[in-house]
């Protein structure tokens, strides 16, 4: 039998939330339980609520939460006047800058999913105008851009002037652009996806939630396996890399986990890696009281348990850049036996600041056909392009994914090729818990850098922009 834990009741920091009923502000301790650590809050009004925000022991909780960077300066930043979360734009008080922003170009979609947190699709779902989507472009590089941009709705695909978007967004600077889609449009149409990608298109942020028709019945309201094969086919001829992105709900396909990642690995060099999504309680998908939410133990656990071991809850490190109880990631080399080697180091330093972020993930989901960061050879005494650290050149490493290549002997003939090869087999594995009207700990808010552009508000946190309460209110969508 297990040892009690002697911290059982203990209270360990004090924070701010909101009620899942009124969305009022309200105080929240985190207390240890026998099973984990809980955000506990009370509101005068609708009373107590107590929601699970780690599986595991109170050194496991702050070991992962150790390397908290310092904060950042908001370019342009709103004053304080109401407070988090009533403040975002972004406020003085946020501490991180963008790194993704989504660009909602349409409330339209071809499916009618029970988890959208958007609740796209509705009998008023329209376009957002093309000199709207402008406005909110040169907005962005006004207030620190450019950032990676996530093309997001809705489903963009939709939208017959995605290309013309894409192309404007390019000539006004922005470098890297991800389309967050179910893929039925890539699916159906031939040679769209290599439209996008003559249009500037970065990578498919694709909707992916299992290996099986059921587990897309359940949460997209009709089959889509065969779907989702056709559209990693259409990217991989058209160049475009793709990041498959499941929202693990429980009940539902939790126990898919291990099979998401090997099929994704089967799929390389088009796949890039695997984003897990943890099912969050907003949009049309309102919580039912009691609902467990995946924690970052339980999730690396499956990763863990389903992939035999060949990927580790040991490879993966919180996000520095943001707040690391919001996300984990790891990334691994495939050698030439096929098996997955981590690159622990490289993870550790592509995040501690949200710019590294910003670049990391450009470079890595990108497609197969461009090169890692280092393409361009630095000077010995010239630091990296994406992390600032001095290339070790003598060691033969790259600075920005931490791999050694004389270890590696790939057999090349140029550095061209060496280079291509390199990125072509490495994975990222990586997740984002984002938080709803439950679990909402405003001083991991304050460190969010997944944001939504909005033109009445502005630059708003992911999670407070889709805040919604038990009763469907929210405060900006």
């Amino acid at each position: 039998m297990a040892e009690p834990c002697c911290c059982c009741g203990n209270v360990i920091g004090e924070t701010q939330s909101v009620c899942p009923e009124c969305l009022k502000v309200i105080p929240a301790k985190k207390v240890v339980k026998a099973d984990g650590i809980y955000l506990e809050k009370e509101c005068p009004e609708h009373g107590n609520t107590s929601v699970l925000i780690w599986e595991g022991s109170l050194k496991s909780y702050q070991d992962w939460g150790a390397n908290l960077q310092p904060a950042d300066h908001i370019p342009a930043a709103k004053q304080v006047k109401d407070g988090c979360p009533h403040d975002c734009g972004l406020c003085e008080a946020h501490e991180r800058k963008g790194c993704c922003v989504l660009l909602e170009v349409t409330s339209r979609c071809n499916l009618h999913c029970p988890v959208c947190f958007a609740e796209a699709g509705g009998n008023d779902a329209s376009d957002v105008p093309v000199e709207v989507l402008a406005e909110q472009m040169e907005y962005l590089m006004s207030h620190g851009g450019p950032f990676n941009i996530q093309l997001s709705g809705g489903e963009p695909t939709m939208r017959d002037d995605l290309p013309e978007i894409i192309r404007m967004g390019r000539e006004k600077g922005f470098t890297f652009f991800q389309l967050n889609t179910n893929g039925l449009r890539l699916a159906e149409q031939p040679g769209y996806a290599e439209e996008l990608k003559a249009a500037g298109l970065s990578c498919v942020f694709l909707q992916f939630d299992g290996v099986d028709d059921n587990v897309y019945q359940v949460l997209r309201g009709r089959p889509l396996w065969e779907k989702k094969q056709t559209v990693i086919d259409a990217c991989e001829r058209a160049g475009l890399g793709v990041v498959l992105v499941p929202v693990i709900t429980p009940g539902v396909n939790e126990e898919q986990v291990g099979a998401i990642l090997k099929y994704a690995v089967s799929r390389m060099p088009v796949v890039r890696g695997v984003h897990f999504q943890p099912i969050s309680y907003f949009g049309r998908c309102l919580e039912a009281q009691g609902n467990y939410r995946m924690t970052i133990p339980k999730l690396l656990s499956l990763i863990e348990e389903q992939t035999e071991s060949m990927m580790q809850a040991a490879h993966f490190t919180g996000g520095n850049a943001t707040n690391p109880y919001c996300t984990f990631q790891g990334n691994y080399m495939r050698q030439e036996d096929g098996s997955m080697r981590p690159l622990i180091h490289g993870t550790a330093r592509a995040y501690e600041t949200s710019k590294q972020a910003q670049e990391f993930v450009a470079r890595q989901w990108t497609g197969s056909e461009v090169s890692c960061c280092c393409s361009a050879e630095p000077e010995p005494e010239e630091s990296c392009c994406c992390c600032s650290a001095e290339p070790e050149l003598e060691e033969k490493s790259c600075c920005c994914c931490g791999e050694e290549t004389a270890q590696m002997q790939l057999d090349t003939s140029s550095l061209d090729e060496f280079l291509i090869r390199l990125h072509n087999n490495t994975f990222a594995v990586s997740g984002m818990l984002f938080q709803d009207a439950g679990n909402l700990d405003l001083e991991r808010l304050r460190r969010c850098y997944i944001l939504e552009m909005d033109s009445r508000y502005g630059m708003v946190p992911f999670c407070a922009y889709n805040l919604t309460s038990l009763k469907g209110k929210t405060l900006y969508r």
